[in-house]
């Protein structure tokens, strides 16, 4: 017994909030349905749509996408952003508590009736990081979704694609305070400057309590003004053999980045902006 209390504290001291991977991510647009296309070229399919609002799950594999069009601002622009990310936890309330209490910014609960309170803190930009302890027999999605008729709600992957991570712009000299953040208030590792992964190995990356996801920071090059502020700028996909990936998803209409510079390899490739700016990345992943 006293071993496995022993056991059971050193998993806590190394994933306080019991991160077990990604539950979600989600894109608000004002144009859902040419977002929906994308995904679906990348194998996404939509399953359900949100009781009483304009929202929509996509799913791939383990994979669940949430795309909200429920009163999309139009500062936004046209081009979809990546609003939000649900982490897997222990226990939602307490994950929520300890980061609060670390100093993370609470989200106000906006919660209509019968509708589940998923609780957030904000992240980078308007982005907010929430928290889900429901998804294993019971899920967030039987609550506040209802399945789309004759679709079947298990997706196969395309070769194998899975959650690798989510890549960050963060502003100059601003890499230093995110690291502390995710460190800090989430139990996330900054790995060794030459540990990196995929065709663009740039940035801070840091690997997630669980080891099941990754986060990568990038701040602007040196010389060049980005206006476009600190944002959740694109999701990469694990893909244990990134050439049939590539040729799996061009047979799907997919376009991939090809230049002297940027181009598709064994670690990884890059799908061209779409939407103003829509973009995945696939990484060597197994």
């Amino acid at each position: 017994m006293t071993a496995l209390l022993e056991r059971e504290s050193r998993v806590d001291v190394s994933n306080p909030l019991g991160i077990e991977g990604i539950e979600f991510v989600e894109y608000t647009t004002p144009r859902p349905q040419a977002l929906g296309q994308v995904l679906e070229s990348m194998g996404f399919r939509p399953v359900a749509r949100h009781r009483s609002r304009e929202v929509l799950l996509f799913r791939q594999g383990s994979m669940n996408i949430v795309v909200n069009a429920h009163g999309g601002a139009p500062a936004q622009g046209e081009a979809p952003q990546i609003a939000a990310v649900a982490l897997r936890v222990r226990d939602a309330g307490a994950a929520w508590q300890r980061v609060v209490d670390l100093g993370g910014w609470p989200v106000p609960v906006k919660v209509q009736p019968m509708e589940l309170h998923i609780p957030g803190v904000h992240g980078a930009g308007a982005s907010r990081i929430y928290f889900v302890d429901r998804w294993r027999e019971f899920s967030i999605y039987d609550v506040d979704f209802v399945p789309i008729p004759t679709v079947d709600p298990k997706v196969a992957s395309v070769a194998g694609l899975h959650w690798f991570g989510i890549v960050q712009y963060v502003g100059s000299d601003r890499s230093a305070d995110w690291c502390a953040f995710y460190t800090s208030l989430f139990g996330f590792t900054l790995l060794p400057a030459e540990q990196r992964f995929g065709i663009l190995p740039k940035g801070s990356v840091l690997a997630s309590p669980c080891g099941g996801f990754y986060l990568q920071l990038i701040e602007p090059e040196a010389l060049v003004v980005d206006d476009t502020g600190e944002r959740l700028q694109r999701v990469a996909f694990g893909a244990p053999d990134v050439p049939a990936a590539v040729k799996a998803l061009r047979a799907r209409g997919v376009d991939f980045v090809e230049t002297s510079e940027l181009h598709t390899e064994a670690r990884g490739a890059l799908t061209r902006p779409a939407l103003g700016g829509v973009m995945f990345e696939l990484v060597h992943h197994g």
